[in-house]
C-alpha cells in the first residue's frame, strides 16, 4: 500500500465513523436511550423497559462481535480490551465513580453529546470539565494516582482476560466453539430477558429497537476499525496498524476519553501532530446526529442551569466521570456495551461499578429531598 493509498483509507474510515455516529446519536436521541435514566427507571419508578432496552443493545452486540470474530473479519487479541492483565480495581473504582458521576451530570457522557446536540448548555458544560478531567487522569496529575494506586493492583493472566479465551484455556475446548456458545449463548439470554417480559401495554417496541439499533451502530464500528481499518503493512514502518484509532488497537464507540482528545485537538490545532481520530470524528457525529434530530423533531432549544446547586452538582459529575472513565477505560457505552460485547471480563466489574455508584448516588439525592 502507498502512502496515497493510506491517507485515502484513514479519510474513508473517518467518514464511515462519523456518519456511523451520527447515526448512534439519532437512534439514541430518538429512542431516549440512557443507562442512567435506565438505572433511575428501576430504581425510582420500578420500570425495567429502559434496562432491558440496553440488554438488547447489548445482546446484539455480542451477537455481532462473536459473528466477526468466528467468521474472521477481526482479530480478537487486536482489540484494545483484549489484555492479559485484570485491573480488577481500576475497573471497579472507576466504575463507581463513574456512575455517581452521571447521576449528577444528568447522564453519561454520550447522553450529554446528545443533549448537546438538542441546544443544552449544561451539557456543553459538562463535557468540557469532564474532559479535562479525563485529560488529567490520561496523563495528568490525577494519572499518578491512577497508576499507583489502582493499577498497580492487577492480576496477571496466561492468556487474555476475556470468557471465550479462558474457560476455553481451562477446559482444553476449542476456542471457536467455546466464542460460539458464550457469545450467542449470553446474546440469546439477554434477548429473552429484553423480549419476554413485554407483555400487553408494555409492548414498547420502538424502545426495544431503539437498543437493537445501538447494538448494530456498535458490531458496525467493530467491523469499521478490525477489518476496513486494517492495515497489514504501514507505508512507512511496515508494521500492522489499524488506521485513524488513537490507540493503535481495534477500537469500538466509547466517550470519554475520545472527548478528552477532540478537546486536545480543538485547543492545539494549528500542531500538525494533533489530527483527527476515529474517537474525535465519532464525538463529532454524535453532536451532528442528535442536532438534526432536534431539528427534525422541532425541539432544539437552549437549556441553561436553573441556579448554583444544578452547577455545582453537574460540575461535580463531570470530573467523576471524567476521573472514573479513564480510569475504568469506558464509560456505559465503552464498558457497557463495546466491551462486554467482547465478553471482557474486566467490563463486568466495571459495569456492576457504574450501576452501584449510581444507585448509591440516586438513593443520596432521593433522601435529600
Amino acid at each position: 500500500m502507498s502512502l496515497a493509498e493510506f491517507e485515502s483509507l484513514k479519510a474513508t474510515v473517518l467518514v464511515a465513523i462519523f456518519l456511523l455516529a451520527a447515526a448512534l446519536g439519532f437512534v439514541m436521541r430518538e429512542t431516549r436511550f440512557c443507562t442512567m435514566g435506565a438505572i433511575s427507571d428501576v430504581v425510582y419508578l420500578q420500570d425495567w423497559t429502559r434496562v432491558r432496552q440496553w440488554c438488547a443493545a447489548i445482546a446484539v452486540a455480542m451477537l455481532g462481535f462473536a459473528a466477526l470474530a468466528l467468521w474472521g473479519q477481526l482479530q480478537v487479541g487486536d482489540a484494545l480490551y483484549a489484555s492479559r492483565r485484570l485491573l480488577w480495581l481500576s475497573a471497579l473504582v472507576g466504575g463507581v465513580l463513574f456512575g455517581a458521576g452521571m447521576v449528577l451530570a444528568s447522564g453519561c457522557s454520550a447522553r450529554n453529546l446528545t443533549r448537546l446536540g438538542g441546544g443544552s448548555l449544561k451539557a456543553l458544560v459538562v463535557l468540557l470539565v469532564m474532559a479535562v478531567a479525563a485529560f488529567a487522569t490520561l496523563k495528568g496529575i490525577t494519572a499518578v494516582a491512577r497508576v499507583r494506586w489502582l493499577d498497580s493492583v492487577q492480576l496477571e493472566l496466561t492468556t487474555l482476560a476475556l470468557l471465550p479465551e479462558m474457560l476455553s484455556d481451562a477446559a482444553q475446548w476449542s476456542l471457536f466453539a467455546t466464542r460460539a456458545a458464550l457469545g450467542f449463548g449470553a446474546a440469546l439470554v439477554l434477548l429473552v430477558m429484553a423480549i419476554n417480559p413485554m407483555r400487553g401495554a408494555d409492548r414498547r417496541w420502538g424502545v426495544l429497537l431503539g437498543g437493537v439499533l445501538v447494538g448494530l451502530c456498535v458490531t458496525v464500528a467493530w467491523w469499521l476499525s478490525g477489518h476496513l481499518g486494517l492495515v497489514a503493512e504501514h507505508p512507512e514502518t511496515l508494521e500492522q496498524v489499524y488506521a485513524t484509532t488513537y490507540s493503535g488497537r481495534i477500537e469500538a464507540f466509547s466517550f470519554v476519553s475520545p472527548i478528552a482528545h477532540t478537546l486536545d485537538w480543538l485547543m492545539f490545532f494549528s500542531d500538525r501532530s494533533k489530527v483527527v481520530t476515529w474517537g474525535i470524528a465519532s464525538v463529532a457525529g454524535m453532536v451532528l446526529g442528535s442536532f438534526i434530530h432536534a431539528l427534525w423533531r422541532r425541539d432544539f432549544q437552549w437549556q441553561g442551569f436553573a441556579d448554583r446547586l444544578d452547577l455545582s452538582r453537574h460540575l461535580t459529575g463531570a470530573v467523576l466521570m471524567g476521573v472514573g472513565g479513564v480510569t475504568a477505560m469506558g464509560c456505559t457505552i465503552g464498558q457497557g456495551i463495546s466491551a462486554i460485547s467482547m465478553l471482557s471480563l474486566g467490563s463486568f466489574i466495571a459495569i456492576a461499578g457504574i450501576v452501584l455508584g449510581a444507585v448509591l448516588m440516586l438513593r443520596y439525592l432521593a433522601s435529600r429531598v
